[in-house]
C-alpha cells in the first residue's frame, strides 16, 4: 500500500513539474514568460465577440511607434484637419432709389416737433408781433440760422395776408411751399460716380472726429453697390488703430475690396495713392478714400488733407469731396464746414444723426453757408440707413404732409 502511494506522488510531481517550477520562479521575483499562443484564452466567436487588436497610437508625424520588443506597431493614418469654413457670401444691398421715402417715418419722428410748433403758431387766432417773433425763434432754434429764419418769416407773413386764411390745410400748404424753396429743390444732388474711360471715379470723404465718417464710407459703399457699381475702399485713416479694420469689415460684407497699410501711422497720402492705382488696375467703378478725422483748427492736419487730394489728382480725377457733418452740432458744424471747404473744395455734404435731432434747419443753413448741396443724410444706426437727400420727402416729414 505504501508503495502504491509513493508511485502516485511521483506521477503527480512529474506531470505538474512545469507549473511547480513556474510557481517557484514567480516567488523568487523572476517575471513569468508570456503564455503560449496555443494556451492563450480565445476571445473569438466562442466567447460571443469579434477578435480585435487595439492599434498603437500614431506619432504626430504619422510614423509607426515601436513596441518594447522592437516590432513595428500598426500605423494609424493622419487625422485630416477640418475644412475651413467658406466666407459668407457678400450681401446685396437695396438700391438707393426711394431710400429717404422708406426712412421718412424716422425723419418725421425727429422733425415733427419743428413742424408742429410752426403750424401751431401759424394757426393761432391772433398773429401779432409777438407770435411772429416766436415763429422766428423756433426756426433759429432749429439751427436754420438768423438770416434764413428772418427771410422765411417775412415770406410767411406776406403769404398769410395774401391767402387771407389760417385754416390748418392752408397754413400747412404755405409752410411746405416756403420751406421747400429754402431747402433748394433745384440744387444738383447727384453723386458723381461715373467712370472716366479706363479710370474709376474717386470720392474723398473728410470731416472731424466723431461725426461717423468711417461708418459713412462703409454705408456709401453699400449704396453704390446696391445701384450696381463696383467699389474699392482706401483706408487712409492711418492714425486710428481700428479705422482700417472697421472699414475692411464694411467692405467684406458687401464685396468691396480694401487697400490699407500694415503700419500704423503710415503716410495717408501714400495709402490714398495706392488705393487709386489699385482701382485703375482692377477696373472698379468707384474708389472711396476714407481720411482721418481732424480738427478744423489744426493747420498742419488740414494741410495734410490738401496733400492727399493733390496726390490723388496726379492719377485720377477727384469727382466728389464729401464733408461729413454731425447734424446735432449746429452752428459749430458750420464753422467746421467753412475751413474744410477752403482746403479741399467740398462738393457735397453728408449730414449724419439727422434722425436724432429736431434741428433740421441745419440743412438750409449749411447749404447757404457753403453754396453746396446736402447729398446724403444718415437716419439711423443700420447699414442701410444712409439715403440720398430728397428735398420733398424731407419737407413733408417736417410739416406732416
Amino acid at each position: 500500500m505504501v508503495e502504491l502511494i509513493i508511485i502516485i506522488v511521483a506521477v503527480v510531481v512529474v506531470v505538474g513539474g512545469g507549473g511547480t517550477t513556474l510557481l517557484l520562479r514567480s516567488r523568487r521575483g523572476a517575471p513569468p514568460g508570456p503564455p503560449s499562443p496555443s494556451t492563450a484564452p480565445d476571445r473569438g466567436v466562442g466567447h460571443g465577440g469579434t477578435a480585435t487588436t487595439a492599434p498603437a497610437p500614431a506619432s504626430a508625424t504619422g510614423t509607426a511607434e515601436r513596441g518594447e520588443a522592437g516590432t513595428a506597431l500598426p500605423l494609424e493614418p493622419d487625422v485630416a484637419a477640418p475644412p475651413a469654413k467658406p466666407a459668407p457670401p457678400a450681401e446685396k444691398p437695396p438700391p438707393s432709389a426711394g431710400r429717404l421715402v422708406r426712412l421718412r417715418s424716422r425723419l418725421a419722428r425727429s422733425q415733427s416737433a419743428l413742424g408742429g410748433a410752426l403750424l401751431g403758431l401759424l394757426s393761432s387766432d391772433r398773429l401779432d408781433e409777438q407770435t411772429w417773433e416766436e415763429i422766428e425763434d423756433t426756426l433759429i432754434t432749429a439751427d436754420m440760422g438768423v438770416a434764413p429764419a428772418r427771410q422765411l418769416v417775412d415770406e410767411l407773413r406776406t403769404g398769410v395776408k395774401v391767402e387771407g386764411t389760417r385754416d390748418p390745410d392752408s397754413v400747412r400748404s404755405l409752410l411746405r411751399k416756403l420751406l421747400l424753396e429754402q431747402v433748394g429743390p433745384d440744387m444738383d444732388r447727384t453723386l458723381h460716380t461715373a467712370r472716366h474711360g479706363d479710370r474709376p471715379a474717386v470720392v474723398l470723404v473728410v470731416g472731424v472726429n466723431g461725426t461717423g465718417k468711417t461708418t459713412t464710407v462703409g454705408k456709401l459703399a453699400r449704396v453704390l453697390i446696391g445701384d450696381g457699381q463696383t467699389v474699392l475702399l482706401g483706408a487712409a485713416d492711418t492714425f486710428r488703430a481700428a479705422a482700417a479694420d472697421q472699414l475692411q469689415t464694411w467692405g467684406d460684407r458687401v464685396g468691396a475690396q480694401t487697400i490699407r497699410s500694415d503700419r500704423e501711422g503710415a503716410d495717408p497720402a501714400s495709402v490714398a495713392f495706392d488705393a487709386v492705382n489699385a482701382g485703375i488696375e482692377r477696373g472698379v467703378d468707384v474708389v472711396i478714400v476714407d481720411t482721418a478725422g481732424r480738427l478744423h483748427t489744426k493747420a498742419g492736419l488740414m494741410d495734410e488733407l490738401g496733400k492727399i487730394k493733390r496726390v490723388i489728382s496726379r492719377h485720377a480725377t477727384v469727382d466728389e469731396v464729401l464733408l461729413v457733418l454731425d447734424a446735432t452740432t449746429g452752428q459749430n458744424g458750420l464753422r467746421q464746414a467753412r475751413v474744410f471747404a477752403e482746403v479741399v473744395d467740398v462738393t457735397g455734404i453728408v449730414l449724419t444723426k439727422l434722425d436724432g435731432t429736431a434741428k433740421g434747419g441745419i440743412v438750409i443753413a449749411v447749404q447757404r453757408e457753403l453754396g453746396v448741396p446736402v447729398k446724403l443724410v444718415g437716419l439711423g444706426e443700420g447699414p442701410d440707413d444712409l439715403a440720398p437727400f430728397e428735398p420733398e420727402a424731407f419737407v413733408d416729414a417736417i410739416v406732416g404732409a
